[in-house]
């Protein structure tokens, strides 16, 4: 008996996904799209299995703005092990070296203004940073280590929530492609005891914050009791990511050369920077930036804006 394939149907918008342990970035965005029945969805910036948190998640139009979000700070809650070293720096890898834990909470504390403003950071090998065109977690789990290119990254917060034992948790606001696995490694090495990830949590990712997130179990238990097109009242506008960008709106005119991909006269609009734009009936109409001729170039557009 052939199995009919079910049509997928047009979703716009964003969700915040408080993503659960064990699933993977892509699992999560996998389960949540056959939810919606969506087209077309995609995440904005990977979380490790072991993490939890907000994983947001854009559909249809949306994901024309995914990139920006990609680029967004990121703040998290990591749950810091002392004394023990691992393969991937988590709580997921195997246990390389044990050592005494003899520092204090004072030692801590006086080692993490090391770790904030810039600071230099080395991709761990359980990444899914590329060489030669392959993942490094992929070599990495065949057993191969290869060099990494150190990067700069912007600690923006690092606090110490709570002492106790061998365990501390941290809270850290951070640039994109700042890995929290290595930044505990790195406070571990400089005190002497080593350390990893227990847990990790991301509590921000730009605009977007835990309290607002959506668990997966509410998604799934509203799908059977009211199918797919009950999700849609838990997904943020188009541009939920770009508020906080200027904004300006068209005329009726304008709106439609810009929306045809011309460049058209906006004397309001901010220069170097990019430009939310509203058409007359002030709907969202897509992305522009001012060219060096002064007028308003599109950038990403709506396609279903007309």
């Amino acid at each position: 008996m052939t199995q009919v394939k079910r049509k997928r149907r047009n979703v716009d918008g964003i969700l915040i996904l408080n993503k659960p342990l064990t699933f993977s970035s892509n699992g999560a965005l996998q389960k949540v799209r056959w939810l919606f029945n969506a087209n077309k969805a995609g995440h904005t910036g990977s979380l490790d299995p072991l993490a939890t948190g907000v994983l947001p998640i854009c559909f249809g139009e949306a994901t024309k703005f995914s990139q920006y979000l990609l680029n967004a700070d990121k703040c998290y809650e990591a749950v810091m092990q002392l004394g023990i070293i691992t393969t991937t720096g988590d709580a997921e890898g195997e246990v390389l070296e044990q050592k005494a834990v003899n520092c204090t909470e004072a030692d801590l504390l006086a080692v993490l203004p090391r770790f904030r403003g810039e600071i230099s950071q080395v991709p761990p090998m359980y990444s899914a940073i590329k060489k030669d065109g392959q993942p490094l977690y992929k070599l990495a789990r065949a057993g191969a280590v290869v060099e990494r290119e150190a990067r700069q990254i912007m600690i923006d917060e690092l606090s110490l929530l709570s002492f106790e034992g061998d365990k501390a948790r941290i809270s850290v606001a951070c640039s994109k492609g700042t890995y929290i696995r290595t930044l505990v490694e790195d406070i571990g090495a400089a005190l002497g005891c080593g350390a990893h990830v227990a847990k990790l949590c991301r509590t921000e990712a730009g605009p977007f914050h835990l309290e607002q997130a959506i668990d997966l179990e509410t998604l799934i238990q509203l799908h059977e009791q009211s199918g797919c097109e009950a999700l849609n009242q838990f997904l943020l506008p188009i541009d939920a990511g770009l508020l906080h960008w200027p904004a300006i709106q068209l005329t009726e005119h304008t709106s439609y050369y810009w929306l045809h991909g011309q460049p058209v006269r906006a004397p309001d609009a901010p220069l170097d920077t990019y430009i939310r734009v509203k058409d007359h009936q002030n709907r969202f109409i897509g992305v522009g930036e001012v060219a060096s001729d002064g007028r308003l170039a599109p950038k990403r557009l709506i396609q279903n804006a007309e």
